[in-house]
């Protein structure tokens, strides 16, 4: 059985850090790219980062580059997502999902169809 479970979310007030973990099981995680994505109420989701396993490239949003770093423990089988100055906009429930690399991490989140999503895990950021 396939499984995607995220954990780390939380309360945390403006420009601080939190760590999401999506832990992966039920498939050979290095033929798959993870993707996070989030969705705040009355917004539509957004593709917020991902890690291709096939060159190993990374995506970021541009509402997160430079604050959002994505990384992969294979020997794990879990994706982290470290979230650092955290902003109020960033409150959000947060889900990772897997799919079939499209080559690079930004063809993929352009062009995937990620077949495989977790619970979600909800962030909130305070003022």
């Amino acid at each position: 059985e396939v499984q995607l479970v995220e954990s780390g979310g939380g309360l945390v007030q403006a420009g601080g850090s939190l760590r999401l973990s999506c832990a992966a099981s039920g498939f050979t995680f290095d033929d798959y790219a993870i993707g996070w994505f989030r969705q705040a109420p009355g917004k539509e989701r957004e593709g917020v980062s991902c890690i291709s396993s096939s060159d190993g490239s990374t995506y970021y949003a541009d509402s997160v580059k430079g604050r959002f770093t994505i990384s992969s423990d294979n020997a794990k089988n879990t994706v982290y997502l470290q979230m650092n100055s955290l902003k109020p906009e960033d409150t959000a429930v947060y889900y990772c999902a897997a799919s079939r690399p499209f080559g690079t991490a930004v063809a993929t989140m352009m062009f995937a169809t990620f077949d495989y999503w977790g619970q979600g895990t909800q962030v909130t950021v305070s003022s």
